[in-house]
């Protein structure tokens, strides 16, 4: 009967709580205030009559076994707790947002230990992070037994740990690891809600042993029936060492859900019925089951209002989550760091609008105190003590050192190895988030017995005899059908290494270098015919084009030749000789400025001209060609430029690339050597007065390092090497280092061949076709006019044939054309 004395229906419901634990006995105090502060604000015709058992009662046990842990394996399963998915997503982010890529998991080995394990690797999968260990964790380990297990943690080389266990058994981990020191500068511990929710009841011997922790739990957002609640709490006769929890404002919506749903159910029959268990009726009784859960489920699964916890809302009978809450335990006290939403990603406040991207960047978060009372981001793992170390092919071969070379040393006999290309391969491990303790080995490579070339390096990196290929090694099609290459850390191609003529300076007839033959002789020509068109134009109305036949052509020629530099003194009468003689005198002012600075240029600058200009000429000359020894140069002359193979020759260092290029191909050496861009590079500045570059360079995709196919570590070390090579300050001290020495010869810079020095032809076809045109169009408008009257005067003539008129026409053209000469 309720206070104004009707009679209530009661309905009886079973709880099962594990009163020893922190959950349980907050669970179990907030339940009769939910029922108290229900009732007194909804007086329902129905009442929630609640009957408490320990998890460790024989029949409790028993039920436990049968509630299944999923609400997809049974309809009526509902939980109104967060499930561990949603937390799985949110470690998850945080952890890509670091750039961390490979964490050790630490579990308790029962199955709320187990259970978030899936849901973690799943989610681990999506950011490409790696579990590099697990370790499950029972409660019955002794101190000792944990401290061994943290001392295998420690010797290996990943420093991000997870942390999924209940209270009691995280609080002896933090105790005891803080022992291990390793509460320290490096580390980084993640714990899942089952410790972040239960931090404050553990006291604070333990939250200090977990300085720098970070920590996710579920967003409760503040209200002011919240705050009621609390302040109730307090005056309530519950003790000082208990203290709430998530899990207490759960149970409390619970049983509003409960109630609500409840007093929705029409309630005709007696609402149980009784089964029997024959199979255990020696341990287990029989048990009541209800006749009205299917539509208390049905009504529990629609409710939706705001309880302590936030909102109360349930799909397919699962509790939704709206955000987390991410902490830093700091000085024994919790900080709020940021939180997660699935809506938002990482974000430092909650309640602004929906933004238009998820943010997976750690910015966002406010800067956290890490284990070591340090503000620098861990990277995440440490050279590890003990582990398999990376076996590196390093290729071996005289001389080029700035680029790689390796010694021994004599007191550890372990190889050292330095040079430009192994300190770019360290600066870019150096930005992984894990270690890669490296083993060099060297491979030589050369004509000696025992060596071999870098084909065959890589093909033992196919084989697995080395883990990875690091040297200047040159990223070929060919290649990466059998291993994979990184992205190129140098850009690279092959070019060829020839004499140097001697300088054209000391050539007696450099003053015809400026223009080539056939450009003189067309030159001349124009003179000429410009000479003659003028002469046309202007004898018979110009006395200064009159007189003799030899004054006549000695005038045009004169006049024509005189305009190179502008000393004609006839005077022009003619227009149409007027438009030749202007459109001829700016083709000669083009043609001898060129010829000007061109001549100046021969004289005043050192020309580089090689001695042999291409392939072809090698070949033509039947020259000897040197290469690289042991590089992929070989093939390319045999099969891509079709050179006879016995006519090739391999050196080693810049000495013998010299010695070889002086003799010549007559004298034992050869007429040029053809190598890489480093290579020649490295060699050219250290003779850079005697060789040059010459004929067209073939590409390559640049120098990288080989691993086996299908290595995870190309992908990680070809992020890194662009994170190196955009490094500006970075690149230019590897340079300075390696390559200081050689700057008076100028290393990379282009040397291009100048193929003809000579002005050719086709550069002033335009200007001559155009002066031809104009000559053409003067004579034809001149002919036109000449012979216009005579024409129309024999036209007169009534009984004349057509063969008299041109007959008529053709003396009175000889007259007057001759007219002038005598």
């Amino acid at each position: 009967m309720d206070e104004f004395g009707e009679t209530k229906k009661k309905v009886d419901v079973g709880v099962i709580l594990d009163l020893n634990s922190l959950v349980g006995s907050v669970a179990n105090a907030c339940i009769p205030m939910a029922i108290s502060d229900f009732y007194a604000a909804h007086p329902f015709r129905t009442r929630l009559s609640l009957h408490v058992r320990s998890s460790d009662d024989v029949l409790a046990a028993a039920l436990q076994q049968r509630v299944p842990h999923s609400t997809t394996q049974n309809p009526f399963f509902v939980r109104t707790a967060l499930d561990d998915s949603s937390q799985a997503k949110a470690i998850a982010a945080i952890i890509h947002a670091y750039e961390w890529h490979e964490v050790v998991l630490l579990y308790e080995n029962t199955e709320y230990g187990s259970g978030l394990i899936p849901y973690l690797s799943d989610e681990f999968q999506r950011f490409d992070i790696r579990v590099s260990s697990r370790f499950s964790v029972s409660t019955n380990y002794s101190n000792l037994t944990i401290l061994k297990m943290l001392n295998n943690v420690m010797a290996m080389q990943t420093r991000v740990i997870v942390v999924h266990m209940t209270s009691s058994l995280g609080s002896k981990l933090f105790f005891l690891a803080k022992e291990a020191t390793m509460i320290s500068e490096g580390y980084v511990w993640i714990i899942t809600d089952g410790l972040s929710s239960l931090l404050d009841p553990m006291g604070a011997e333990i939250i200090g042993s977990m300085q720098g922790v970070l920590g996710i739990r579920p967003y409760i957002p503040q209200s002011k029936r919240l705050e009621k609640f609390k302040k109730k709490w307090k005056r309530g006769i519950h003790s000082s060492s208990t203290k709430l929890n998530i899990y207490g404002y759960w149970a409390y919506d619970t049983v509003w859900a409960l109630a609500k749903s409840v007093e929705m159910v029409p309630h005709k029959s007696s609402g149980v019925t009784r089964r029997s268990n024959r199979r255990n009726a020696s341990q287990i009784p029989e048990i009541r089951v209800s006749a009205i859960g299917r539509s208390i489920r049905n009504e529990i699964v629609k409710k939706k209002f705001k309880g302590l916890s936030g909102d109360f809302s349930l799909v397919r009978g699962q509790l939704q989550s709206s955000a987390f809450e991410i902490i830093n335990v700091v000085d024994k006290m919790e900080k709020v760091i940021g939180y997660w939403t699935v809506e938002n990603g990482l974000t430092a406040e909650l309640g602004k609008p929906v933004k238009a991207t998820y943010s997976t960047s750690y910015h966002e978060l406010k800067p956290p105190i890490w284990p070591g009372n340090t503000k620098a981001k861990p990277r995440g793992w440490t050279i590890p003590v003990v582990g398999k170390k990376l076996r590196i092919g390093v290729p071996v071969k005289p001389g080029f050192d700035a680029y790689l070379k390796v010694n021994r040393d004599p007191y550890t006999d372990e190889f050292i190895v330095t040079g430009f290309s192994y300190d770019v391969f360290k600066e870019a491990l150096a930005l992984l988030p894990f270690a890669v303790p490296l083993e060099p080995i060297p491979f030589p490579i050369g004509n000696d017995t025992g060596s071999g070339t870098y084909n065959e390096l890589l093909y033992d990196v196919k084989l697995q005899k080395f883990d990875a290929a690091v040297g200047d090694i040159t990223i070929l099609a060919n290649r990466s059908r059998y291993v994979d290459f990184t992205l190129p850390y140098l850009q690279s191609h092959v070019s060829m290494v020839v004499k140097i003529k001697d300088d054209g300076r000391k050539n007696m007839w450099i003053f015809l270098k400026p223009l080539s033959w056939d450009l003189w002789l067309t030159t001349g020509v124009a003179f000429i015919c410009t000479g003659l068109v003028v002469w046309v134009l202007e004898h018979r109305i110009n006395n200064e084009f009159g007189g003799s036949a030899r004054q006549q052509v000695g005038t045009a020629f004169w006049f024509s030749f005189s305009t190179l530099v502008f000393a004609h003194r006839e005077k022009i009468i003619s227009n149409l000789s007027r438009v030749v003689l202007i459109i001829w005198i700016f083709v000669v002012l083009i043609l001898t400025q060129s010829y000007t600075a061109s001549l100046a240029s021969m004289l005043t600058v050192q020309r580089l001209q090689p001695t042999v200009v291409d392939v072809n000429e090698l070949k033509k000359n039947g020259d000897f060609v040197g290469y690289e020894t042991g590089s992929f140069v070989k093939d390319l002359l045999v099969k891509q430029l079709d050179l006879d193979e016995s006519k090739l020759k391999n050196y080693g260092t810049a000495e013998e690339f010299d010695e070889a290029l002086s003799k010549g191909s007559q004298n034992g050496g050869v007429g040029a050597i053809f190598g890489t861009q480093h290579c020649v590079e490295l060699f050219l500045a250290k003779y850079c007065n005697k060789y040059m570059t010459a004929g067209p360079t073939y590409k390559t995709d640049g120098l990288g390092f080989a691993f086996p196919q299908g290595s995870p570590l190309v992908a990680y070390i070809s992020r890194a090497i662009l994170s190196v090579t955009e490094n500006k300050l970075k690149m230019d001290a590897l340079e300075q280092k390696y390559f200081s020495q050689l700057k008076p010869c100028q290393i990379g810079s282009e040397r291009t061949t100048i193929s003809s020095d000579s002005l050719g032809l086709y550069s002033f076809g335009g200007l001559f076709i155009i002066t031809a045109v104009a000559s053409v169009c003067s004579l034809i408008i001149y002919f036109t006019e000449f012979l216009q009257s005579p024409w129309n005067a024999a036209h007169t003539v009534h009984d004349s044939s057509v063969w008299s008129r041109i007959s008529e026409l053709v003396k009175y053209l000889m007259a007057n054309l001759l007219h002038k000469v005598s």
